[in-house]
């Protein structure tokens, strides 16, 4: 995987454990664009259905899948990206695949015990109740499919995608250099214009859709950091070696919870429902230690370990731009048959059998005294076959002929085109 990548480092393992829900400001209580004190969230505004349950798990699962995946492509390496959105673009991707395509992504995606059906239903679900859950944060998603304008969506697929991922359907000329554009005006829209492209023109002609998941997400801390005690200091590197950070400090009451491997804190935004969880290696443990042992269940028992304590916290301050093509670690993970020509995506398109060529992820994140800002977008490019190209740009052999008695009139061969 390339990446693209400008921070200052990571305090080892970052997981923005974006809890559950949905700001008009950045600023949390106390600070002073925001004077009054933001009314806590201490339960969801409805039940959880058991599909909906199964699909946070399954959600979870497929990231630190994942999250190892990508870190065992470049161990040692800063890495920021959306499990959320990831499975949301391939998700609504799944609804135009069939048969051994379908199974290989849903068994993927970690969705395995549930209909098409479920999953539909509870992407519905968590897109309605993720947004609006708290008006202390900011949370935006949104869906698209792109198509060429020639081409025939099968109506089932629009049906679904449009039903189940409030996803906006359109078609455009790719021949147009203008119809990347349009793509990437959505992509900046979508995330407040800190992901500004997703798509180089001009289209390669063999592309016939993108699928786009975005994700926006912005809050102040529920108890900001003190600007005036942030300080610099050494962040020590994996090879031993150090550079300077700028730390934020705050010694306050918060969730905590430590083992002999890793210390963890919960840091509350807004009214509470959404936090970052921070999770940083003790004694001789690695973050890489980390990534390899957490799955689901540990992430379960970690977040449910937490216990309300004094805790003096240190966290830098950093902005981090990440960008990460996901093809080698999904199909490593089973995706495989989506990949290749001959994939089964029938139910998607009438008339033609395309595959996906590329699942890239940009993302971006920063965290500051006041609260954090991130966003992500994940693009499925799905392409079929096209004539093969030939392109006479170099010295070529060339006849004249008669094709019935092969008799050869001319032959020549071009190394310097002389002007007609």
């Amino acid at each position: 995987m390339r990446a693209r990548q400008s921070t200052r480092p990571l305090i080892a393992l970052l997981a923005v454990a974006l809890a559950l829900a949905g700001c008009d400001s950045l600023f949390g209580p106390g600070s002073p664009a925001d004077p009054d004190p933001v009314e806590p969230i201490d339960r969801l505004p409805r039940d959880l259905t058991a599909a909906e349950l199964e699909a946070i798990s399954a959600s979870n699962a497929f990231g630190f899948d994942l999250l190892a995946e990508v870190w065992g492509e470049a161990p040692g390496e800063n890495a920021f990206f959306s499990p959320f959105s990831a499975s949301m673009a391939l998700g609504m991707t799944m609804n135009g695949a069939d048969g051994a395509t379908f199974d290989a992504m849903r068994r993927t995606l970690r969705f395995e015990a549930m209909s098409e059906e479920e999953i539909n239903a509870s992407y519905r679900g968590l897109l309605d109740l993720l947004v609006a859950l708290d008006p202390a944060v900011e949370v935006a998603i949104g869906n698209a499919v792109w198509h060429r304008a020639h081409l025939v969506l099968r109506p089932e697929f629009r049906e679904r995608v449009e039903a189940s991922f409030d996803a906006m359907v359109r078609g455009l000329d790719f021949d147009d250099p203008a119809s990347a554009d349009t793509i990437n005006r959505w992509v900046s829209e979508a995330t407040a214009g800190r992901i500004e492209a997703m798509v180089d023109p001009p289209i390669p002609a063999q592309v016939v859709a993108y699928l786009m998941n975005a994700v926006y997400f912005k809050a102040g801390w529920t108890v900001p950091f003190d600007s005036d005690l942030t300080y610099s200091g050494p962040f020590r590197r994996a090879d031993g070696s150090t550079t300077d950070a700028d730390f934020m400090l705050r010694d306050d009451t918060l969730r905590y919870h430590a083992t002999e491997e890793w210390a963890a804190v919960d840091l509350a935004y807004g009214g509470g429902a959404w936090s970052m969880t921070v999770v940083v290696p003790r004694g001789e443990h690695t973050v890489g230690d980390l990534v390899a042992s957490l799955d689901a269940e540990g992430w379960d028992a970690l977040v449910d370990g937490f216990e309300t304590t004094r805790v003096m916290l240190s966290l830098p301050r950093f902005e981090l731009e990440w960008e990460g093509v996901l093809n080698d670690p999904l199909i490593e993970l089973g995706m495989g048959p989506a990949f290749a020509p001959g994939a089964d995506f029938t139910r998607m398109f009438e008339g033609i059998g395309p595959w996906i060529s590329e699942v890239r992820q940009k993302s971006f994140v920063r965290v500051d005294e006041e609260g954090t800002e991130a966003a992500a977008v994940t693009s499925v490019v799905m392409v079929t076959s096209m004539p093969p190209e030939l392109r006479a740009d170099r010295p070529f052999l060339f006849a004249i002929r008669e094709r019935l008695s092969g008799t050869i009139l001319f032959m020549g061969v071009i190394t310097d085109p002389p002007p007609a």
